[in-house]
């Protein structure tokens, strides 16, 4: 009767055991290179990483592998070419709960060769609940599917100037650390900023946006740069006094 006690205790004991590091697992991050990401887009996977952190700069125009075969900024300029570069992602993105440690890059712009390098996405792109610990640029992105950054976190300079939605953005429950950056950029199906928080400014100058766009709850610390904004037609200005509660 007494080992059969002390073998079902010590059964419960490696039960819990087992138990708590399968626990351990499930909340730890994975660590992911970014580098790993790229090349899975390039062999034409879809992404899809949740509790992860992203190790090193996450470019998606590819600079670093284009630069060598591009012609000198004498060539193209003299030429009357152009400098943009563009990519386009073919695959859907997502990222859940995932933490990157560097750059987030759609958009750089080389000072030594002129060039520009933009990156646009064909499917859908999910930033859920993310937190950016550097930069991330998205200026003169193309979002042709669903765009959803709700929940996440950017802690540095953040621009989406230039950026097109086809579908409805969802930037609700964000958090803008730093200064963030709409200008030019054009909702087509709406957006929804709610209970979104700026910590510095928010530059909306000659953004437009159709359909319904949600900001209710919106927190803005600073300023927000609103000249020549359209929402369905209206000023900025004039879309919150018809929408205030």
């Amino acid at each position: 009767m007494e080992i059969s006690e002390s073998l079902s205790t010590k059964l419960r004991i490696a039960m819990l055991l087992l138990f708590g590091i399968f626990v351990i697992r499930g909340f730890a991050q994975t660590s992911v290179s970014a580098s790993q990401i790229m090349e899975d887009i390039r062999e034409g996977k879809s992404i899809s990483y949740e509790n992860a952190t992203i190790v090193g700069e996450l470019d998606f125009t590819y600079m670093a592998e284009k630069m060598p075969d591009l012609p000198r900024k004498s060539k193209w300029w003299n030429n009357g070419g152009s400098n943009t570069v563009e990519e386009s992602i073919g695959v859907n993105v997502s990222f859940k709960n995932c933490t990157f440690e560097e750059d987030v890059l759609a958009y750089i712009h080389d000072e030594r060769s002129g060039y520009t390098f933009t990156a646009d996405f064909d499917k859908d792109v999910i930033f859920q609940n993310c937190n950016f610990q550097r930069n991330s640029m998205f200026k003169y992105s193309d979002f042709d599917g669903k765009a959803d950054f709700s929940g996440s976190e950017f802690q540095r300079e953040t621009t989406f100037k230039y950026a097109e939605f086809d579908e409805k953005a969802d930037f609700s429950e964000v958090k803008f650390e730093d200064d963030a950056t709409f200008k030019y950029a054009e909702f087509d199906e709406g957006a929804s900023f709610k209970n979104a928080t700026f910590k510095e400014s928010w530059n909306i100058k000659y953004m437009k946006a159709r359909g319904d766009f949600d900001i209710a709850g919106l927190d803005v610390r600073d300023d927000v740069d609103a000249k020549y904004t359209k929402i369905n037609g209206q000023s900025f200005t004039s879309y919150l006094i018809e929408n205030q509660n």
